[in-house]
């Protein structure tokens, strides 16, 4: 008989000699392992069959913006694996099976967490971070130059857009110019450089 035979043989008889809960973790860890594994190398070339991000129940463990549910096929996988890993790590570990179950079951929600969490860092590192001046449009901002009055000239606001603060140029249609450190609000964005503000 082959290496391979022995071992499958060899692993065949550890789980049937098993008690019924630790083949049972095993059961679930192994072909799990096996998804996981295949689901990681599809997320890294590109692939995303197996994102199950078209389930029928949404939720969010963040602040409403990630493009996944969190009742998925993914986040199914990922909770089993934790599951069945940490029942098998700690079933020698903890005698009481209530306790060890329980423990496998905070262990596989943890996975899920932490998932959630690389995939929001994932989310940020591949996030657009090109300013957009549509995204100035109808927020608040401090004159940094006087902006002359009825479009006459171009003055200078300070408005801080996704975490930074950023100078730019803008005009007013209001009859008396607006004086540095006024408040204005954005109202309207001319040949996609130009800011038209009002005063508050």
């Amino acid at each position: 008989m082959s290496i391979n035979g022995l071992m499958k043989l060899n692993i065949m008889d550890i789980l049937q000699n098993a008690e019924p809960l630790l083949r049972t973790f095993w059961y679930i860890a192994a072909p799990v392992t096996v998804i996981f594994i295949i689901q990681t190398i599809l997320t890294f070339i590109g692939g995303d069959s197996m994102d199950g991000v078209e389930a029928d129940f949404e939720g969010d463990l963040s602040d409403g913006d990630a493009p996944f549910q969190l009742f998925s096929l993914r986040n199914l996988i990922n909770f089993l694996l934790g599951f069945g890993w940490a029942g098998i790590a700690f079933y020698n570990l903890i005698p009481n099976k209530t306790l060890l179950i329980l423990t496998a079951v905070i262990s596989g929600v943890l996975f899920v967490a932490i998932f959630f969490m690389i995939v929001r860092v994932f989310l940020r590192l591949a996030e657009d971070n090109s300013f957009k001046m549509e995204k100035a449009l109808h927020k608040t901002a401090e004159v940094y130059l006087t902006i002359p009055a009825n479009r006459m000239g171009k003055g200078k606001i300070l408005i801080s857009v996704g975490g930074s603060l950023r100078e730019l140029d803008a005009m007013t249609d209001e009859k008396e110019p607006i004086h540095s450190q006024s408040t204005v609000k954005i109202v309207k964005i001319e040949n996609n450089n130009i800011l038209i503000v009002e005063k508050i």
